[in-house]
């Protein structure tokens, strides 16, 4: 089945790139972000930074596409080989548990993926079993109270305000992305513990680094030396 699967992304990132590297972008701010470095590495990105529509851009020079997704779609289309290389938040890596090269952290979009709850459940989370825990995110929840503390837990997903949970009864805890605090503060939730720093990542389709190798090891050290 692996085998299988690899076929089908190299048959995909072939007619996908049509010769073109393929860049997939998860859109908002980190797409911006995104936008800013490639730009100042010389390409093309003038449609992009316009208000439109559109979500292919293409550098007819250098040969490369830009498509804005989802985030949480980015690590599937380059899975699948729709896009050889995409720039997505590690929190969606963890989540999505794709098979994918991460190749390099950009340094912006810093948060933290964290657990959060009324400040009564401070040191009450060691040990306490059969809690249930809200979360956008079920699967970091999962590998975070499963394997890493080795607690059984209810996990619940959700997919908006979780930090409604505790607040109305449904879970004890939360699990989810934390930036400022201001929100869990305005509801009376705090971090209780920290699971693990987050930020922008750069990953890149396990074919398209055989087939593109010397494209994308370039285009990465220059994404290297630009972040210095």
């Amino acid at each position: 089945m692996a085998a299988l699967h690899d076929d089908k992304a190299a048959e995909t990132a072939e007619k996908a790139s049509d010769e073109y590297i393929t860049v997939a972008l998860a859109k908002g701010r980190l797409a911006e972000l995104s936008i800013e470095i490639f730009e100042r590495l010389g390409f093309d990105v003038a449609e992009m930074k316009t208000k439109t529509r559109k979500l292919i851009f293409t550098d007819e020079k250098r040969k490369f596409k830009f498509i804005l997704v989802k985030a949480s779609d980015v690590p599937t289309y380059v899975e699948y080989g729709a896009a050889d290389i995409g720039v997505v938040g590690k929190d969606t890596l963890l989540e999505s548990g794709k098979d994918l090269y991460e190749v390099l952290d950009l340094g912006f979009g810093f948060c933290k993926m964290a657990v959060a709850g009324p400040a009564q459940m401070r040191g009450r989370l060691e040990g306490r079993n059969i809690m249930r825990v809200a979360s956008k995110y079920p699967r970091i929840a999962r590998d975070y109270f499963h394997g890493i503390k080795g607690q059984t837990v209810d996990i619940i997903k959700l997919n908006g305000s979780v930090e409604l949970g505790p607040l109305v009864g449904l879970s004890e805890v939360i699990v989810d992305i934390v930036e400022s605090g201001k929100t869990l503060k305005e509801n009376g939730l705090e971090v209780l513990e920290e699971i693990c720093p987050l930020s922008a990542r750069l990953v890149v389709n396990r074919v398209s680094m055989k087939l593109h190798r010397e494209t994308v090891v370039d285009l990465i050290g220059k994404i290297k030396g630009e972040l210095k």
